[in-house]
This record gives C-alpha cells, sequence and structure tokens, in this order.
C-alpha cells in the first residue's frame, strides 16, 4: 500500500561578527523537531558569509538527521525490533 507524506524543512540563519548561527525545524505535520549548529570565523579568515552560512546550515541539517535516526531506532526498539546496524560509514571513514 503506498504511502505518501510531506515534510517540510525550514532553515534560519543569523550571522553576527563571524559566528553563523542556524535552526533547522522539521514540521512532519504532527510533530516537530529541531537541529542546531554553529560555524564561527577564525580571527584571521576573510569575511565570507556564504561559508559560515554552509557549514551552521550544514551542521543544523545534521544535528535533525542524526535526531531522526534516534526516533526511529527508538520506535524501532519499541515494536519489539532490534534496529538494522549502520552500514554506511559516516562523513567518509569506515566505523
Amino acid at each position: 500500500m503506498p504511502h505518501t507524506m510531506e515534510w517540510n524543512v525550514h532553515l534560519d540563519l543569523v550571522e553576527d561578527e563571524g559566528t553563523t548561527k542556524a535552526r533547522a525545524t522539521l514540521d512532519t505535520g504532527t510533530a516537530t523537531v529541531t537541529g542546531r549548529g554553529v560555524a564561527m570565523r577564525a580571527p584571521g579568515d576573510r569575511d565570507v558569509p556564504e561559508i559560515g552560512d554552509e557549514f551552521a546550515a550544514g551542521r543544523a541539517l545534521r544535528d535533525l538527521g542524526e535526531q531522526l535516526l534516534h526516533t526511529a531506532e527508538h520506535d524501532v526498539a519499541a515494536v519489539g525490533a532490534a534496529p538494522e546496524p549502520r552500514r554506511s560509514p559516516m562523513y567518509g571513514w569506515p566505523l
């Protein structure tokens, strides 16, 4: 039986004096999950706000993804099944 859902993610970015903060909010229609990320420019780095945005947003989305994986693993255990071990390497390095 097909199952189709639409989840929406809203990403807020705020930069202030070399520090960029990101908040990624997922709305599933029944729950809201928020991931957070921060990027800080080193004192000697050029001021390129887009780079801070990319790092902070990526970290917020990674945080959001990790929360979703933990929730799914908890839900699988709650129905009496064991979660499948992760097979894909994180960040390009084998586990």
